[in-house]
Formats: C-alpha cells, sequence, structure tokens
C-alpha cells in the first residue's frame, strides 16, 4: 500500500498551525494538482485535482471524510475514489518544539484497486511520497506566511 509519512519544522505556535490546518478550505488548494473543493459539512468534502500518475493524466475525484479533529494536535481522515477506485487515509499532526516552533507531521496512504491496481499501486509508490512531501512543505510555508504577515 503507497503510503508516506514526512516531517517539517514549521516556525509558527502549535495553535497557528491548527489554526490553518483545521480549516479545510485553507489547506485544500495546496494539494498537488488541485483544481477545486466543495465542503459537504464540517467532517465531509470532495476534491477534484489533476493526477499524472506515470503514462496516466486524468482527472480525480476524491470524497474526504475526516475522522478525528484533536486540538491541536492531529487532524485525521479517510480518502475514497468517486470517478476512479481508490481507498486511504493521512492525517497532518502537529507537535510543540518551543513557544514558536512546531513540528508538523504529514502522512498519506492511497490504493488503487480494480483491474489495474497492481500497476497503478506500483506508480504510486513513487508518486505518494513526493505527493505528501509537496502538501507538507506547501501547508508549513503557508502557515510561516501568514504569521509573517501583520495583521491590520
Amino acid at each position: 500500500m503507497p503510503s508516506e509519512i514526512y516531517s517539517v519544522n514549521v516556525n509558527a505556535p502549535i495553535q497557528s498551525v491548527w489554526n490553518f490546518v483545521s480549516v479545510m478550505d485553507q489547506w485544500a488548494p495546496l494539494v498537488p494538482g488541485y483544481i477545486a473543493h466543495e465542503i459537504l459539512s464540517d467532517k465531509e468534502s470532495t476534491w477534484k485535482f489533476k493526477s499524472d500518475i506515470g503514462i496516466m493524466k486524468k482527472k480525480v475525484y476524491l470524497k474526504v471524510d475526516i475522522t478525528n479533529w484533536s486540538e491541536p494536535t492531529k487532524v485525521t481522515f479517510n480518502l475514497t475514489g468517486i470517478n476512479e477506485k481508490f481507498t486511504g487515509h493521512g492525517f497532518f499532526e502537529a507537535e510543540a518544539i518551543t513557544d514558536k516552533i512546531t513540528r508538523m507531521t504529514g502522512s498519506l496512504t492511497i490504493e488503487a484497486q480494480g483491474a489495474m491496481s497492481k500497476m497503478v499501486n506500483s506508480i504510486l509508490q513513487n508518486t505518494v511520497p513526493e505527493m505528501t512531501r509537496q502538501l507538507t512543505e506547501a501547508v508549513a510555508s503557508r502557515i510561516e506566511e501568514l504569521q509573517s504577515t501583520p495583521t491590520s
């Protein structure tokens, strides 16, 4: 099952990290290949993004179900393919290193199912780690940008 866990230090207090990741509208657009998302409820959303999995380039539609909000340390979620046979799960976790530095960890596991699953999962073995790193780093960068933006 293709998966990755990636951590980065964020120059922000843990509460700032939580304030960002607890609002899907803020981090959904940072998903690599993002096209759009729709919030269905505080725990459900659908996401559309362009997938570039080896030779396959297509639009993927996923349902994201938040399974746990644990302020200020963790958000966990499940993924279900809408137009493709994918399942998965992941999380964002935060740990205060100091009062101004937070260790943020992103985790993503995605598994293809169906007739082409063996080939697609082989390709996902290479792409899921990169997607996880890109998303985690993009979230960290955006949080740091918001920290340095003066409030009026």
